[in-house]
Protein backbone atom coordinates (compact mmCIF):
# COMPACT_ATOMS: atom_id res chain seq x y z
CA UNK A 1 0.00 0.00 0.00
CA UNK A 2 1.32 3.44 -0.94
CA UNK A 3 1.39 6.04 1.80
CA UNK A 4 -0.75 9.05 1.05
CA UNK A 5 0.92 12.40 1.67
CA UNK A 6 -0.16 14.24 4.78
CA UNK A 7 -2.35 17.16 3.72
CA UNK A 8 -1.56 20.33 5.61
CA UNK A 9 -3.86 23.30 5.97
CA UNK A 10 -2.88 26.78 4.81
CA UNK A 11 -2.21 27.72 8.43
CA UNK A 12 0.06 24.70 8.95
CA UNK A 13 2.04 25.56 5.81
CA UNK A 14 2.34 29.19 6.92
CA UNK A 15 3.75 27.98 10.23
CA UNK A 16 6.18 25.74 8.33
CA UNK A 17 7.35 28.74 6.26
CA UNK A 18 8.09 30.92 9.32
CA UNK A 19 11.88 30.34 9.17
CA UNK A 20 12.06 31.96 5.70
CA UNK A 21 13.05 35.58 6.30
CA UNK A 22 13.49 38.68 4.19
CA UNK A 23 17.30 39.08 3.91
CA UNK A 24 17.17 42.86 4.42
CA UNK A 25 14.46 43.17 7.08
CA UNK A 26 15.35 39.95 8.96
CA UNK A 27 11.67 39.20 9.50
CA UNK A 28 9.65 36.15 8.39
CA UNK A 29 7.91 36.48 5.02
CA UNK A 30 4.77 35.13 6.69
CA UNK A 31 4.77 37.85 9.36
CA UNK A 32 5.47 40.49 6.72
CA UNK A 33 2.29 39.37 4.95
CA UNK A 34 4.15 38.45 1.76
CA UNK A 35 2.74 34.91 1.57
CA UNK A 36 -0.80 35.24 0.26
CA UNK A 37 -1.78 31.59 -0.05
CA UNK A 38 -0.46 28.04 0.30
CA UNK A 39 -2.46 25.13 -1.06
CA UNK A 40 -1.69 21.44 -1.23
CA UNK A 41 -3.10 18.90 -3.64
CA UNK A 42 -1.65 15.46 -3.05
CA UNK A 43 2.10 15.89 -2.77
CA UNK A 44 2.11 19.12 -4.81
CA UNK A 45 2.15 22.45 -3.02
CA UNK A 46 1.48 25.83 -4.59
CA UNK A 47 2.43 29.12 -3.01
CA UNK A 48 1.16 32.54 -3.99
CA UNK A 49 3.34 35.35 -2.71
CA UNK A 50 4.41 38.89 -3.39
CA UNK A 51 7.49 40.99 -2.81
CA UNK A 52 8.05 44.20 -0.90
CA UNK A 53 8.43 45.91 -4.28
CA UNK A 54 8.21 44.80 -7.94
CA UNK A 55 11.94 45.51 -8.36
CA UNK A 56 12.99 43.61 -5.24
CA UNK A 57 16.64 42.57 -5.77
CA UNK A 58 16.10 39.47 -3.61
CA UNK A 59 13.15 38.14 -5.65
CA UNK A 60 14.91 35.04 -7.01
CA UNK A 61 16.46 34.28 -3.64
CA UNK A 62 13.12 34.55 -1.82
CA UNK A 63 11.32 32.28 -4.30
CA UNK A 64 14.09 29.68 -4.02
CA UNK A 65 14.07 29.83 -0.22
CA UNK A 66 10.29 29.29 -0.15
CA UNK A 67 10.60 26.34 -2.55
CA UNK A 68 13.47 24.84 -0.56
CA UNK A 69 11.58 25.12 2.72
CA UNK A 70 8.40 23.55 1.31
CA UNK A 71 10.38 20.62 -0.12
CA UNK A 72 11.93 19.99 3.30
CA UNK A 73 8.51 18.78 4.46
CA UNK A 74 7.94 15.05 4.00
CA UNK A 75 4.51 15.55 2.43
CA UNK A 76 5.76 17.76 -0.43
CA UNK A 77 7.30 16.30 -3.57
CA UNK A 78 6.84 19.33 -5.80
CA UNK A 79 6.21 23.03 -5.31
CA UNK A 80 5.30 25.94 -7.53
CA UNK A 81 5.61 29.55 -6.47
CA UNK A 82 3.58 32.24 -8.18
CA UNK A 83 4.75 35.80 -7.53
CA UNK A 84 1.92 38.30 -7.90
CA UNK A 85 1.58 42.04 -7.40
CA UNK A 86 -2.20 42.20 -6.97
CA UNK A 87 -3.20 42.93 -4.35
CA UNK A 88 -0.30 45.30 -3.81
CA UNK A 89 1.58 44.53 -0.60
CA UNK A 90 0.62 46.93 2.17
CA UNK A 91 2.39 46.27 5.48
CA UNK A 92 -0.09 48.47 7.36
CA UNK A 93 -2.84 45.94 6.64
CA UNK A 94 -0.98 42.72 5.78
CA UNK A 95 1.87 42.49 8.29
CA UNK A 96 1.60 41.06 11.78
CA UNK A 97 1.33 43.41 14.75
CA UNK A 98 4.89 42.49 15.75
CA UNK A 99 6.22 43.50 12.32
CA UNK A 100 4.18 46.71 12.34
CA UNK A 101 5.73 47.54 15.70
CA UNK A 102 9.28 46.83 14.44
CA UNK A 103 8.67 48.89 11.30
CA UNK A 104 7.04 51.72 13.24
CA UNK A 105 3.69 51.37 11.47
CA UNK A 106 0.86 52.50 13.77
Amino acid sequence: MIDQPQLLSKEEWLEWLMPVEDPELFMPLVDLGLIYNVAQEGSSVSVTMTLTSPGCPAAGYLVEEVKKRILEHKSAESVSVDVVFEPKWDPSTMASDEVKDKLGIW
